[in-house]
């Protein structure tokens, strides 16, 4: 996900909001929608209070002029006649990309309110802090801002191959690139180098940089690159890596959904081989 075009980031919530302001509304990890299965559409304000609905706000910013705002449900709720709740993977493709890049970040934005509602150094519970989107404690001052996670992916190449992974936990038949979390004191570049190491076995240089993405599954943000094979034997940890083998660009597996950076990385990789 990115910041869509044409919105406006904001933390500072206005003392007025319209009712026609878009609501972000999550009961634990869904999101509340209304309109069909085909088509579900972002809820405003005034719905939401017609089905006597609120909670927590957030404010996001403005999409074109219209206000956003994200709302964490007191509890988890039965989604009232007329909505229904859904995960943002299960949003994907039914609605426009916009508002799924601005219901992932309403999604991170709950999550961290919900999760910080006591100071982590001595446990008192925090309270906004007005000058930015940060939780500050009135006891100690500790400010806690919003938890992202830098995660590096890494796509491998060897001559005109691509390396490609199947993790347990994908599919079957799905393969990607290689993924896996920054450990503190690490680069980036440390990080892939760790990283396909410890998951394939193997050696990289000539790392470069393609693109990044928020993930907000929950509070990922992927940085993604190329690498270039460098030496040693594939040998799949067995543990996260199932098995994973080299591709040509025209011969490639099942791959995940266009919207995320992983498939974008392979894709335009896969290209540059064929052109090479």
């Amino acid at each position: 996900m990115h910041t869509p075009q044409g919105f406006a980031p904001s933390h500072t919530l206005p003392a007025v909001l319209p009712g026609t302001t878009l609501a972000f509304a999550f009961s634990d990890a869904n999101l509340l929608v209304a309109g069909s299965d085909a088509a579900p559409t972002v809820p405003t304000l005034d719905e939401l209070g017609a089905a006597g609905i609120d909670g927590t706000r957030h404010y996001l910013g403005e999409l074109a002029g219209v206000p956003c705002v994200a709302i964490g449900l007191a509890n988890p709720i039965a989604a009232p006649s007329d909505f229904r709740l859904l995960g943002l993977r299960a949003l994907f493709f039914r609605v426009p990309e916009t508002l799924l890049a601005i219901g992932a970040r309403a999604f991170q934005i709950v999550e961290w309110d919900r999760t910080h509602r006591y100071c982590g150094r001595c446990g008192t519970p925090t309270r906004d802090k007005a000058s930015e989107r940060a939780k500050e404690c009135p006891a100690c001052g500790y400010v806690a801002y919003p938890r992202v996670s830098p995660a590096m992916m890494a796509l491998v190449t060897r001559g005109r191959e691509l390396l490609l992974a199947r993790a347990h936990r994908f599919p079957p038949g799905r393969y990607s690139a290689l993924a896996g979390f920054v450990e503190p004191g690490e680069t980036i570049e440390d990080c892939i180098r760790r990283e396909v190491k410890e998951e394939v076995g193997i050696d990289v240089d000539g790392i470069t940089y393609f693109a990044s993405q928020s993930w907000a599954f929950p509070h990922s943000l992927m940085i993604a690159f190329t690498a270039e094979y460098a030496g040693g034997e594939l040998h799949p940890d067995g543990r996260e890596i199932a098995e994973v083998r080299w591709f040509a660009p025209d011969a490639l597996p099942d791959m995940p959904p266009s919207l995320s950076i992983a498939r974008r990385l392979i894709d335009a990789t896969a290209a540059r081989l064929r052109q090479s």
